[in-house]
């Protein structure tokens, strides 16, 4: 398979690379389970809350059995009044749902697939700014009339972490972390040559 490399407006070249990772077919029900599962292991499910026997103090009984004309009551810290515990409280737990590693690069060689097939996959010999300055990474990007765009690189570059963080609609990842959430959020996602061949060595 065939993938247009860009490196402007008008200037464009051809790169060979794996049917296998870019021409997978789409699998809709693959990808919503991979990625509801790793959107669900971030979660960090600590929340906690304290049940009757857990809250202190309530050991003294608040007023007499009988007489009062009020409900009986043995202890201040019954679900039923103020301060008292939880009558079901929310605990640790994780949130986290198996995914096994076909699973997760077969999603991941869908997304990349489905996005060449959009034309919404732009690939470039390299990505490299001459300062990291905000500006010059606007100015690299509109060359390629893309403003909202997942760059990934082969390797981490604090230039172009400086130059990106600023701009809300673009990020900068390298080839090792790319993740199915990170192919969503964006409308376009540029790669580098040596970044294809890495996710290539990755997800065949």
């Amino acid at each position: 398979m065939q993938l247009v490399t860009r490196t402007g407006h008008d200037s464009t070249g051809v790169l060979e690379v794996s049917d296998q990772v870019f021409g997978a077919d789409y699998k809709p029900n693959l990808v919503h389970q991979v990625v509801t599962a790793y959107m669900a292991g971030s979660r960090q499910g600590t929340k906690a809350q304290k049940n009757r026997a857990q809250v202190q103090g309530g050991g003294a009984k608040p007023y007499r059995q009988k007489g009062t004309g009020r409900a009986r009551a043995g202890t201040t810290r019954s679900p039923l009044w103020r301060g008292g515990g939880m009558t079901f409280p929310a605990r640790p737990r994780s949130y986290a749902q198996k995914v096994n590693r076909k699973m997760y690069r077969g999603a991941v060689r869908s997304m990349l697939s489905e996005l060449a097939r959009q034309e919404r996959l732009t690939v470039v010999p390299e990505f490299k700014l001459a300062e990291p300055k905000t500006k010059a990474m606007v100015a690299q990007l509109k060359a390629f009339d893309i403003d909202d765009v997942l760059l990934i690189v082969e390797g981490f570059d604090e230039g172009l972490l400086l130059a990106s963080r600023n701009l809300h609609k673009v990020d900068v990842i390298t080839a090792n972390e790319l993740d199915p959430v990170s192919l969503l959020a964006f409308a376009h996602v540029m790669i580098t040559e040596a970044a294809v061949r890495q996710l290539e060595g990755r997800l065949q």
